[in-house]
């Protein structure tokens, strides 16, 4: 609606519309500045355009049969350890906005997050599983997504790439025997992880093909690994190494012992001690 000016002195008219029309000029460049976000501001779910969005993972807790009182504690622990990884991930989308290339969100946050939550839903069951019917099917609630709200396609936000974490392949990345046959191309060195084979007790005949297709995997893990170190030579800064190949490689190592632990144990004794077997080292 229009409104009829007072009768000023022109001049002074003029001079007040030009300061209104720098103050309206700044007003709009600042609700720009700040669209998205709540009206209370600094709200839990504030947000500038820019944000990062969050991280959204399935329920574990709720997907679990009833848990024995002989395992309540462990799988408390690793619930916790769940939500632990959450907030990290979330805090690590935060710190690297910006950061790589279109893929870096899956590779360097989402794929290694996905490897945690396997290593540690199998840790649940196994749980579960010494004095229960073990729960089957928890691996399916390991990957997780990005709820994108701010502006999650930013070009240079996603890919490999970061100072501290980049991208590790999004299949498997680990490794056993065999470590260095493709890593020394560049002079980068080569991933050298302990060899779970030797380390087996006698294996059920019934758990033999499950067990030589994760050995096959710990294998197949180190020459991916390999090829990432080959691949990201120059990248990130002095800790990439240790968090964008080794430490994703652990988890995927974890995750695959566990997995070969299991299914000798379904039969016969379950080895105990395969996870000290999970860590690589970067031989130069």
């Amino acid at each position: 609606m229009s409104r009829a000016l007072p009768k000023y002195n022109k001049r002074r008219v003029g001079l007040a519309g030009g300061a209104a029309a720098v103050a309206l000029t700044g007003a709009v460049i600042a609700g720009t500045a700040l669209a998205g976000e709540s009206s209370e501001g600094g709200g839990a779910d504030a947000r500038t355009l820019a944000g990062p969005g969050t991280v959204s993972c399935p329920d574990v807790a709720s997907q679990l049969p009833a848990i024995p009182a002989s395992a309540q504690a462990e799988v408390d622990r690793n619930l916790a350890l769940l939500d632990q990884q959450i907030t990290e991930a979330n805090k690590r989308l935060v710190d690297t906005v910006g950061q790589g290339g279109p893929n870096f969100v899956q590779n360097a946050i989402l794929g290694p997050l996905e490897d945690k939550r396997v290593a540690t839903v199998n840790r649940i069951a196994t749980a579960i599983g010494r004095t229960a019917d073990r729960p089957a099917g928890l691996d399916s609630l390991a990957a997780c997504s990005l709820d994108a709200q701010g502006d999650p396609a930013a070009p240079g936000q996603e890919e490999t790439g970061g100072t501290e974490t980049s991208a590790p392949p999004a299949g498997d990345v680990g490794g056993d025997a065999g470590a260095g046959q493709d890593g020394d191309a560049s002079g980068v060195g080569t991933i050298s992880c302990p060899d779970v084979a030797p380390q087996l007790p006698a294996i059920p005949a019934s758990a033999q093909a499950e067990v030589d297709r994760n050995l096959a995997l710990l294998d197949k893990q180190i020459t991916e690994a390999n090829k990432r170190l080959v691949d990201t030579v120059g990248q990130g800064g002095p800790n990439f190494v240790q968090n964008a190949i080794l430490g994703p490689l652990e988890d995927k190592r974890v995750a695959t012992v566990n997995r070969i632990a299991t299914a000798i144990g379904r039969t016969a004794d379950r080895p105990a001690g395969l996870d000290s077997l999970a860590a690589c080292t970067l031989t130069k």
